[in-house]
């Protein structure tokens, strides 16, 4: 089998990353619980939206709107639900999706970059492209998460892909297919998507003098109505639905989540308190195990343009002027987002992932002009191989990460239309695992064991004088324990 391994070509070690990476990923959707608090907060508004059937605002919870993103994510797993039943792969498995067209259009777009290469050679470069942006870190982490940060990528990967191959090619297609893009984008996070790509295309237009002509390349007048008529409705009819939402949406996400460190005006949660700066360290992390690579690949292009440029004046070929504008275009869209986000404390990892792409298409236009050998590219092999690991240790509650679904699958096993209670705070995945069945109490547990009037659940922290308590308590006894939580069965007096 090694030696098999051994003496694949770099398409077919490309191409077995391909299918690793996505097998495992579809493998460990319904692998292990939703997760406190962001996944499991996105799949509870998910929830809320299959079983209400409002599909126009997400739902913090039952009649309390959430205004602090576009419906998109919402949307995808609220159909997942619609299709497989309510479980973690269903509101899963359409972010995956998402990322497998992601995947395609990088291929596509590395495939058509030199026409007049051997077929072969592109067809290498569109696999090897795929497979390294499928093993990123963060790519195969939020790819087949319940959050917004894939379809904001797809929004802007297809953008930036239609500008580029409308920009070589003058295609209508391409060109429509850009304002496509942008109104993904801003049903998947609002116009972060179009200040991410007009950064880019802003960058690349500064440093290769091309204004009128990128300019001139787009079919505005028929690309503007597109893209209005296809992302202004939904904005019009929130807002109607949900009188406050453009004022909370634009000015507080949009300006102050970005440039307040530790805003308040959060109604969802807490502000974020990282360093300003710390974007690049994410950015380093996020594109392991490639980054150590990409580094040197790209000092190694550095020197060999300087040397070029000692030894010879003579006119570039056209392949080369093509590659030189490409390689800025990709490196403009690379940094817009880790510019964007360099002030602002307020940030996740996966704000990186919008970049991505880009950082995917560097690294074969470096691979190019130095190829490595094709050994190295099995590093990408690391990354499907801890998400294994990591989806074990997730299921088995090993690792720090909680979610709520042992307690409630205790509770839906006994639950007889008795009340669910849970004291001080109810985490989003209790949400979740009890269809919304559960409630938040801020109440201690002893009082509120006095005041039931019918049996009960209760869910309480665990602490050493949980178990003093409960004996304190002679009408209640404990169904089950969990690493933070139990579970408690009182009856009324």
């Amino acid at each position: 089998m090694s030696k098999v391994v051994n003496h694949l070509s770099l398409t077919k070690i490309a191409i077995t990353l391909v299918v690793t990476a996505i097998a495992i990923r579809l493998f460990t959707l319904g692998f292990f619980p939703l997760m406190d608090t962001t996944e499991a907060r996105y799949g509870e508004m998910a929830r809320i939206m299959a079983e209400t059937g409002n599909w126009i605002t997400p739902m913090f919870d039952y009649n309390v709107p959430f205004w602090g993103k576009p419906p998109l994510f919402t949307w995808m797993s609220a159909a997942g639900i619609s299709i497989f039943g309510l479980n973690e792969f269903a509101v899963r498995i359409p972010h995956l999706l998402t990322g497998g067209l992601i995947l395609s259009i990088v291929g596509l777009l590395a495939y058509n970059i030199l026409p007049s290469r051997l077929s072969s050679e592109r067809k290498q470069e569109a696999w090897l492209a795929t497979a390294i942006l499928a093993t990123t870190a963060t790519f195969i982490v939020v790819t087949g998460a319940v959050m917004t940060d894939t379809a904001l990528t797809l929004g802007v990967t297809l953008s930036m892909a239609a500008f580029w191959l409308n920009y070589k090619n003058k295609s209508a297609l391409w060109g429509h297919l850009f304002f496509i893009g942008l109104t993904i984008g801003m049903l998947a996070k609002g116009p972060l998507a179009l200040v991410l790509i007009g950064i880019s295309l802003f960058i690349w237009a500064l440093f290769n003098k091309t204004w009128m002509t990128m300019f001139r390349s787009l079919p505005w007048k028929t690309g503007i109505p597109l893209f209005l008529a296809t992302s202004l409705p939904w904005y019009i009819i929130a807002e109607y639905s949900t009188p406050g939402f453009l004022n909370y949406f634009i000015v507080g996400e949009h300006i102050k989540r970005f440039l307040v460190s530790g805003w308040q005006g959060d109604l969802y949660g807490t502000a974020h308190k990282e360093m300003k700066g710390t974007i690049w360290v994410f950015a380093i992390i996020s594109a392991l195990p490639w980054t150590p690579i990409f580094i040197y690949q790209w000092v190694k292009s550095l020197q060999i343009t300087i040397k070029t440029k000692r030894e010879t004046r003579i006119q570039q070929e056209e392949d080369d002027t093509i590659e030189l504008n490409y390689t800025s275009f990709l490196w403009a869209w690379l940094l817009a987002p880790l510019l964007l986000f360099t002030f602002s404390g307020n940030i996740l990892s996966s704000y990186v992932m919008p970049c991505l792409p880009a950082f995917a298409l560097l690294m074969v236009t470096y691979q190019r002009n130095n190829p490595l050998s094709s050994k190295v590219y099995k590093t990408g092999f690391i990354a499907p191989v801890l998400i294994l690991i990591i989806a074990i240790l997730l299921r088995t509650e090993v690792t720090s990460k909680q979610s709520e679904k042992g307690l409630m699958q205790a509770w839906s096993e006994q639950a007889q239309n008795s009340e669910l209670i849970y004291i001080d705070k109810r985490p989003f995945s209790a949400q979740f695992y009890s269809r919304g069945f559960a409630v938040e109490r801020k109440i201690k547990l002893e009082v509120a064991v006095q005041d039931i009037t019918k049996d009960t659940y209760f869910v309480t922290r665990r602490s050493n004088e949980t178990e003093f308590l409960i004996k304190s308590l002679p009408q209640c006894k404990l169904i089950k324990e969990a690493k933070k939580r139990v579970l408690l069965f009182c009856t009324a007096r």
